[in-house]
């Protein structure tokens, strides 16, 4: 299984502001930090924001910030959010043909208790986790 680039920076985008409470952060700001375009994460910021992942304040010295604090937000969430299915195999996809084994086939529940781990996994996570005490990524993002 793997993520989306999406996904991808909106847990980059949480972890920079996670690190940066205490100040706004910049749109142009976060993407320079990882290389990513402007225009990409405006969309990305904008839909984090409607999550209720991130707060936007507008204007001339506006930016971005955690909504809520990092220990309320779980990674499992926001790749729930972020990712848009979570079918790693085709039977696992909606509206598509019935697999000759399907009705001998036990690999999609194990499958499917696979992705049921990895989320789970991701569910005992919170941002905060990912961030309180780690100084080296204090240092790159601070």
């Amino acid at each position: 299984m793997r993520l989306n680039v999406q996904t991808d920076y909106a847990l980059r985008l949480l972890m920079h502001l996670a690190v940066n409470p205490d100040r706004l952060i910049t749109i142009r700001e976060a993407a320079d930090r990882f290389s990513v375009s402007k225009t990409h994460l405006m969309k990305l910021a904008n839909a984090m924001s409607h999550e209720g992942f991130i707060q936007a304040v507008r204007g001339r010295s506006g930016g971005l910030r955690l909504a809520r604090p990092a220990g309320e937000i779980r990674v499992g969430d926001v790749v729930r959010r972020m990712e848009n299915d979570f079918a790693v195999v085709e039977c696992f996809q909606a509206g598509r043909g019935e697999c000759l084994i399907t009705p001998a086939c036990r690999l999609k529940g194990v499958l499917n208790r696979a992705v049921e781990a990895f989320l789970a996994e991701l569910d005992a996570c919170t941002l905060e986790d990912l961030v309180r005490a780690n100084e080296p990524l204090r240092l790159m993002l601070a």
